[in-house]
């Protein structure tokens, strides 16, 4: 009853283990640090805002409720939530994940997590051949994006957790580009799933923050001892900010993949574009394993023009879109992957990977669909 993903967007699981006394419908922003005791030896379940928190709590309810998930954790951003699914891992471990990832993990990697004794092997995660391959006696995981960023390659959640769950290996999945209103990998066998809760799930560019949700209680409660002990927990006012953000999670998704499926089809057509990436594209390599695991294809897509003077020119003339980082939100952003997003993956690496200077990443917004065509024609033209 009362199951459908639009209801549990707004509502979460309608059962929280925090009954708010008032009965506020916009859940309270409990900004305190520290809560009293009733007396010795009888608190009121929060004691100190590090570890628990009733604003916090209600928002990893809501998460885990639209994940499918046995529990969530909030973290203070995406790449807090990434760093802390690592210290699940000790020195020696092996971990299998996707070549084309957010820069930002590829830097956590090279800079922190290879320091800390972790053997990583970077592959094409849309080949389960080369996945297989990739694995030794040491992994203990893989770690996908699909779709991932910013080249949209897509991966077979389902293979990829059966040759995990053979393996005894953990699976687990940044679902950050397609949200939980399009895709749930818990569903097709993950045990970690990962988002960068800044993007689509707050949904307003105005907060920064990340989850990792988990399939199991045993997993949940091994990642909320890590999120207390490390300190990276998510504050209670942006905590209430991605819960209000989620409110509107499913509106918001459906106008925005709207948007992009017409973009992404005009884009195909443009005489300065040579490759449009977008996994709603019936030509995408992974179209239809995407169509198979997921309820759409998102709102992201990567494209690239003729010349790199052209990207720079569209650049600089968008006027409507806007040139910054970041994604997911009402507003559509424009991002140069090679400076932004992946600047410090070596050059030779990018040109494997795709992310050149002729490269560019559009998060489609709430818009008008025909002012965001007119926006990149002009920018194109100028």
């Amino acid at each position: 009853m009362f199951d459908h993903m639009d209801t549990r967007c707004v509502h979460g699981q309608l059962d929280p283990s925090f009954a708010e006394q008032t009965k506020a419908v916009s859940f309270p922003i409990y900004q305190t640090a520290t809560f009293a005791h009733v007396r010795l030896g009888e608190s009121t379940g929060f004691d100190y805002t590090r570890e628990s928190n009733p604003t916090r709590e209600h928002v990893e309810e809501h998460v885990a409720a639209l994940e499918g998930a046995a529990a969530a954790s909030a973290f203070s951003s995406g790449m807090a939530a990434v760093s802390a699914c690592f210290e699940l891992f000790a020195p020696g471990d092996h971990i299998v994940c996707s070549e084309d990832l957010y820069g930002g993990v590829i830097r956590l990697f090279d800079n922190i997590s290879k320091k800390n004794g972790l053997t990583i092997s970077p592959v094409d995660t849309s080949d389960l051949g080369a996945v297989e391959a990739a694995l030794t006696p040491a992994t203990k995981a893989l770690y996908i994006e699909t779709p991932s960023n910013p080249m949209m390659n897509i991966a077979d959640l389902d293979a990829c957790a059966a040759l995990c769950h053979d393996r005894g290996l953990l699976l687990i999945v940044d679902n950050t580009f397609l949200s939980p209103y399009l895709q749930n990998p818990i569903d097709h066998g993950a045990d970690i799933v990962i988002h960068s809760g800044s993007k689509f799930l707050a949904g307003h560019n105005d907060t920064i923050a990340g989850f990792l949700c988990s399939a199991t209680p045993e997993l949940g409660a091994k990642i909320t001892l890590i999120n207390k002990t490390t300190g990276a927990i998510l504050a209670p006012f942006d905590s209430w900010l991605v819960m209000r953000g989620m409110k509107t999670l499913a509106v918001r998704m459906e106008r925005q993949q709207s948007n992009a499926a017409q973009v992404a089809q005009w884009l195909t057509t443009r005489p300065e574009v040579t490759n449009v990436y977008y996994a709603g594209l019936p030509d995408h390599p992974g179209h239809d394993i995407n169509a198979r695991q997921a309820r759409g294809a998102g709102s992201m897509i990567s494209f690239r023009t003729s010349t790199v003077e052209l990207a720079h020119r569209v650049l600089d003339n968008v006027r409507l879109i806007t040139f910054a980082e970041s994604l997911g939100g009402t507003e559509s952003l424009i991002t140069y992957p090679a400076l932004q997003t992946h600047p410090d993956v070596p050059p030779a690496v990018r040109e494997h990977l795709g992310i050149t200077d002729t490269l560019l990443r559009l998060s489609v917004g709430l818009e008008d669909v025909s002012d965001l065509i007119a926006d990149l024609t002009q920018a194109l033209r100028a």
